[in-house]
């Protein structure tokens, strides 16, 4: 960077007044008599613009009029008509003072439409301004926000001629410009400066640090601090800029040092430097450096509120250092801060042992009012819930609600002696609450019932929860009972309210009692939420009962309430699993003539449908209708329509289906393979079945178990059984168990293809892996014939009746007959 150069002018915001105007007692008494009036036409309820005044006052009009009437104008929506009303009066013009005491006024009042507005028409006006007025109509803009409007504007006037920006002008715009952390157009600015040789000072670089701290750019950050640090510029704003930002990414010790170097050079740090470094540190959860900070800003003569004791023992509590905590509850009463409940929670909440607990119970009830002593109590029980001693909470509010202490535990012996405050809503909140998330149901709605006896009127919330509990229990008629007590008590029920209970009577499938909530619901305004009747309709659907959640969903609908995408998808399902296809297709076309989008999943299940009924052409043509409407069909959408034409012997449909997904970048996966190989493999194929293995492999599609079985089952069926096996040693390889249909599939294909030893050999490894079909299995007959025909083969014979010798094959199982064993008897 260049050396730097005094400015002669400050950037520190002056009083628009002061800058563009004089004092109303400088006027000649002619125009004070002007503005005066005009202050009190514009002023004047109604206001009419046919005013007579105003017209003979309107030729009289000039820049310090109107400045002044501005000024003298508390509103700021007056102050812009009059400042449009002025503008249309020729021969007047505004000039940038006049333009700039507007854009003050605006600026105050966050008024962004208007200033927009007016920083355009600054410029289509073409008004002439100084370095100063541009300064200052920039930081009005920035003020508001406008950052990108200041930018433009800069740009604009100094492009048409209108000024030619100083370095105020353009340290204005950067000031501007870091509110908004645009770091490049920063530095771009900052090169212009240098490039017009305007010298950088402290409040040119000022903003340039704030935007490096507010992005986190560290290193630019401390090398703008170095040069300012070198120029002896450095002051209490500056460090605090760069302190506050090491705090906020959580640089705690570079902080620090920061902070030690400022006391070397004599800086002091403000009050709210000290509060908000203190806050960043605990949130760092470095407790230490904020206690160290915090005694530097009592030594520095600062006086610490309730706030920053609030959040420091708050932080030292959840560090457990109850001994410090402590100490700083003890320094509050010297100060004379009187703790409030958040703090007494804080610390009792700290407490992990009863007798901390009690010596500072006792402590506490020295320092307290009766009506505060309220809050103590429920600190106490809030700390015993969150410490997870409800049922102790629940104790320690009977002997409160009682009178008398409860055994001579340290808990039981807080209130020994002590005036018993009774106790209030939040009170009995506290502990119903907690008893209820500890799953003591029953003692939250006994203490529900003691709280009403004695005159404590439940609230809202604490309605809501009991119900809540008591509807996931499934006990709905003491949670309608709540309901009418609650809307008997005038307290009106929320929609979370009618939602539990609407819950319930979904997941135990109420239908009717569904029904008649959403009803009164209804009146209420209250959405039903969507998983409770999504789930019924699943539920229902589930069962076999498509029929009703279909007429549920239309009772829906009825009462105004649109059921989701989803719970209609439900009952299509149901629908296609008692194979009511038709009545599905019926269901899809009311949803879509009520406005629905069915999604992809709509249209996959309705797909599935048809193609399990053979009614591909009306499949396809859903694919179709899926296409037009812009919804891109998934791979399921393919695999199924895949293995509807391959069971209807449509292979080469099927085939080009899998170019077509390649094509439109729906990768194939391993359902998509074994269904195509599993059709060529029964069109009697194997060759290409084959081939088209070869390509799931090469395509990173790993074969499942089930894909491995439909293989071999499919070689085999061809008269493929050398081949089949081949891939049953890989699948075992492989580690998966092949079932038993694919063992007998190789055997009768091996006796097909005459090769009794291979026959025999899968099947001994059938016995020998627990195989074997028993007597209802389908696949029975199929192997007694296979071992009737290798008995009567020379090859395998004896190996067979070693077998049954052993009791390997169960031959009365079998029912084997004919086998003659060595002596000719028959086994």
């Amino acid at each position: 960077m260049k050396p730097f150069q005094n400015l002669s002018k400050s950037i520190k915001a002056k009083n628009p007044i002061s800058i563009f105007t004089k004092n109303l007692s400088n006027f000649p008494l002619d125009s004070r008599n002007i503005t005066n009036d005009l202050i009190s036409i514009f002023t004047k309820q109604p206001f009419s613009s046919n005013n007579p005044e105003l017209e003979s006052l309107a030729p009289l009009l000039n820049t310090k009029v109107v400045e002044t009437v501005l000024n003298g104008l508390k509103n700021w929506k007056i102050a812009l008509h009059f400042f449009t009303w002025a503008s249309n009066q020729g021969p007047y013009k505004h000039n940038v003072y006049a333009y700039n005491a507007m854009a003050s006024i605006l600026s105050h009042a966050r008024q962004k439409a208007p200033l927009r507005a007016l920083s355009m028409d600054v410029v289509n006006s073409r008004c002439l301004m100084s370095p100063g007025a541009l300064g200052f109509l920039i930081r009005c803009l920035g003020n508001a926000g406008l950052v990108v409007e200041a930018n433009l504007l800069f740009d604009q006037v100094q492009k048409m001629g209108l000024c030619v920006p100083n370095s105020y002008s353009y340290t204005c715009l950067l000031e501007v410009l870091s509110k908004s952390s645009c770091i490049d157009l920063i530095e771009l600015r900052l090169k212009e400066m240098n490039d017009h040789g305007w010298g950088f000072d402290k409040y040119t670089l000022t903003p340039v640090l704030q935007v490096y701290c507010n992005t986190a750019e560290f290193d630019k950050a401390l090398d703008v601090f170095n040069e300012i640090h070198n120029r002896g510029w450095v002051d209490e704003y500056v460090f605090s800029i760069l302190v506050l930002a090491f705090s906020k990414w959580g640089k705690v010790d570079k902080a620090c040092e920061l902070i030690e170097t400022m006391q070397e050079k004599n800086v002091r740090l403000n009050k709210k430097t000290f509060c908000s470094l203190i806050y960043g540190f605990v949130k760092e959860s470095r407790v230490d450096k904020a206690l160290h900070l915090f005694d530097k800003m009592k030594k520095s003569g600062f006086a610490p509120d309730i706030s920053l004791y609030d959040v420091i023992i708050g932080g030292l509590c959840v560090n457990k250092d109850v001994k410090k905590a402590l100490c700083l509850y003890s320094e509050m009463k010297e100060f004379k801060i009187q703790p409030d409940a958040k703090i007494v929670t804080k610390l009792i909440s700290s407490f992990s042992k009863e007798e901390e607990l009690t010596c500072f119970f006792e402590e506490m009830h020295e320092d307290i009012d009766p009506k505060a002593s309220t809050l103590l109590y429920n600190s106490v029980l809030t700390s015993l819930v969150d410490n997870g001693s409800a049922l102790k909470a629940y104790h320690l509010l009977q002997a409160i609600m009682t009178g008398n202490c409860i055994g001579d535990g340290e808990i039981g012996r807080l209130f020994r002696g002590k005036a018993m405050v009774p106790p209030n809503t939040t009170t009995f909140s506290i502990v119903i609450n907690g008893l209820i998330k500890t799953g003591n149901l029953d003692l939250a709605v006994g203490l529900f019932r003691d709280m009403a006896r004695i005159g404590c009127k439940p609230g809202l919330l604490l309605y809501n929860n009991l119900i809540d509990a008591l509807c996931t229990s499934d006990r709905l008629q003491e949670s309608c009972g709540l309901l009418q007590e609650m809307e008997d008590s005038g307290v009106e029920p929320t929609s979370f309210t009618n939602n539990c209970i609407f819950g319930c009577l979904c997941r135990r499938h109420d239908i009717s009692g569904a029904r008649h909530l959403l009803k009164k619901m209804r009146v209420h305004g209250h959405v039903p939420w969507i998983k409770h009747s999504t789930s019924l309709v699943k539920e229902l659907c589930k069962h076999r009962k498509e029929v009703e959640a279909c007429k549920f969903l239309a009772d829906m609908a009825e009462e105004g309430f649109q059921p989701d995408i989803v719970a209609y998808s439900a009952c299509l399902d149901g629908l296609i699993k008692i194979q009511e296809v038709d009545q599905a297709l019926k269901l899809f076309q009311d949803m879509c003539a009520q406005g629905y989008r069915p999604d992809v999943i709509a249209y996959n299940i309705l797909i599935k449908g048809l193609c399990k009924t053979q009614r591909i052409a009306e499949a396809q043509n859903l694919l179709h209708e899926m296409e037009e409407k812009g919804l891109v069909p998934s791979t399921v959408t393919y695999n199924t329509l895949i293995d509807g034409l391959c069971k209807t012997d449509h292979l080469e449909e099927a085939m080009l289906f899998l170019s077509m997904m390649i094509e439109k970048e729906r990768e194939p996966n391993a359902i998509t393979y074994s269904t195509l190989i599993n059709g060529l493999c029964n069109a009697g194929r194997p060759d290409d079945a084959l081939v088209l293995w070869n390509e799931m492999g090469r395509k990173g599609c790993t074969p499942s178990s089930i894909a491995y079985m439909a293989f071999i089952h499919g070689l085999s069926n061809c008269g493929r059984p050398n081949e089949a096996l081949v891939y049953l040693r890989e699948m075992e390889e492989r580690e998966m168990k092949p079932d038993t249909y694919v063992y007998v599939a190789l055997l009768s294909a091996f006796l097909v293809d005459s090769n009794p030893p291979l026959a025999f050999e899968i099947l001994q490894e059938m016995v020998d892996k627990g195989k074997f079909p028993d007597l209802h299995d389908k696949n029975h007959i199929s192997v007694r014939n296979a071992i009737l025909k290798l008995s009567e083969d020379a090859r395998t014979c004896s190996s067979i009746k070693n077998l049954l010798a052993k009791g390997s094959i169960p031959s009365a199982s079998l029912s084997v007959t004919g086998i003659k064993d060595g002596d000719g008897a028959t086994i």
